[in-house]
């Protein structure tokens, strides 16, 4: 079992590319926007992949694989969670997983929704 942290791994291309930026002479807000774009294209890129996987372009016929589709996802979600990291970085993990739970509570059931209702006589 690994005890590696991909959030370690976040911060760690958060703080580079803000240093980089940084250097570049853009403004914490600037390198946000930049981020977000960042992830804009990546998503693009997935959604460019789904299109070669399933062989909707008939120039290009099936150009890419289902894997590759994945990992365009993979790369959009790093982007979104280096996005997420150097917006917030001193809570960037605490604040997704409270976010996270939010959502999905809307969706999913609450563990005491699955327990049998027990009345006392």
């Amino acid at each position: 079992m690994r005890d590696d942290d991909p959030w370690d791994t976040i911060r760690s291309l958060s703080a580079l590319f803000t240093e980089f930026d940084a250097g570049r002479g853009l403004t914490p807000e600037e390198q946000w926007t930049m981020q977000v774009l960042k992830l804009t294209e990546e998503v693009g890129e997935a959604a460019q992949a789904v299109i070669g996987a399933r062989a909707s372009n008939p120039r290009k016929g099936r150009s890419h694989s289902w894997e590759q589709v994945q990992e365009e996802v993979v790369d959009a979600v790093v982007t979104g969670m280096v996005a997420l990291t150097r917006m917030r970085p001193d809570d960037a993990p605490e604040f997704f997983a409270a976010v996270l739970a939010r959502k999905a509570a809307k969706f999913l059931p609450h563990p005491q929704d699955d327990d049998p209702v027990v009345t006392s006589r």
